[in-house]
């Protein structure tokens, strides 16, 4: 059986399957259940990366609702860490209505649930396109003016083999922790685009609003930083080209952190937002 790729317009060339679509390809298993192969490359400190597990989710969600091919809104809740290997992604629609569709969907490993979600699918083309925002376009220095991901210490590397799934370009101010001067700011900006070259899309923002290092890092917390609950509101189609991510945070308390996320896409529109709670940062 073919696989289901998160976005059939993503290659820009005929035959070419790009990395992101082979990892978070799924197999329809014709009973509301669909098979994945969880890659290792997508390894970060204790557990594969929350963000590359909603886009698995989101690929079988995007079987599910044909017609409704865009994510709107993703709620989901960690319940224990993913590893690397099989794993089905169990949907159950709850209701589809003209322009959207609700479903709940649980993606498991060997009988455990690792996440549990609340879903909500539409067609952002067919959605209005009135725009009236007070939110300002994340500022950042020219491209070749940041700092590439490549350049991070070997034990960030170590830890997150992940970050060998993009080309990241920090704001050269929110960069100090890497050399052990964090600026206490709570806050992570980045130029982003997938290393492969493959452009974005609706389900790959999922992935996107949990792909920068934990924002306490800037804090001078370092480690893995478990996500509890995350959600993601898709809001546009994002454009061709680089992306622009913030993370932020104004509050730890109780163990605990909010991550706050802004996706723009090359147009200067906001694509996706997330806030997610997180762990306070374990050594790894």
């Amino acid at each position: 059986m073919a696989p289901i790729l998160p976005h059939p317009g993503a290659s820009r060339l005929a035959g070419v399957t790009y990395e992101f679509d082979a990892h978070t390809a799924v197999h329809d298993n014709g009973d509301g259940t669909y098979a994945a192969d969880l890659d290792p490359g997508w390894v970060v400190g204790g557990g594969v990366n929350g963000g590359y597990l909603l886009a698995v989710i989101g690929t079988a969600l995007r079987a599910s609702f044909p017609a409704k091919p865009d994510p709107l809104a993703v709620s989901a809740y960690y319940l224990s860490a993913g590893t690397p290997g099989p794993a089905e992604v169990a949907v159950d629609v709850r209701r589809e209505g003209g322009s959207v569709g609700t479903a709940s969907v649980e993606l498991r490993q060997d009988g455990v649930t690792r996440i549990a979600a609340l879903a909500t699918y539409g067609d952002l083309d067919r959605l209005g396109d009135d725009v009236r925002t007070t939110a300002e376009e994340l500022d950042l220095p020219p491209v070749e003016e940041c700092v590439a991901n490549t350049l991070s210490p070997k034990e960030i590397l170590e830890m997150a083999p992940m970050m060998g799934r993009f080309d990241m370009r920090f704001h050269p101010d929110h960069v100090g922790w890497a050399v052990g001067q964090p600026n206490g700011r709570g806050e992570i900006a980045a130029w982003f685009r997938l290393a492969d070259g493959r452009e974005p899309d609706p389900v790959s923002l999922l992935m996107v609003v949990d792909a920068l290092p934990p924002v306490t890092f800037s804090l001078g917390m370092m480690g893995w930083a478990p996500t509890l609950e995350l959600t993601a509101h898709v809001r546009a189609k994002p454009a061709p080209g680089w992306l622009k991510v913030r993370h932020a945070t104004r509050n730890l308390a109780g163990g605990m952190f909010e991550e706050d996320c802004e996706v723009w896409d090359s147009a200067g529109r906001l694509v996706a937002q997330s806030r997610q709670l997180a762990r306070q940062p374990r050594p790894v």
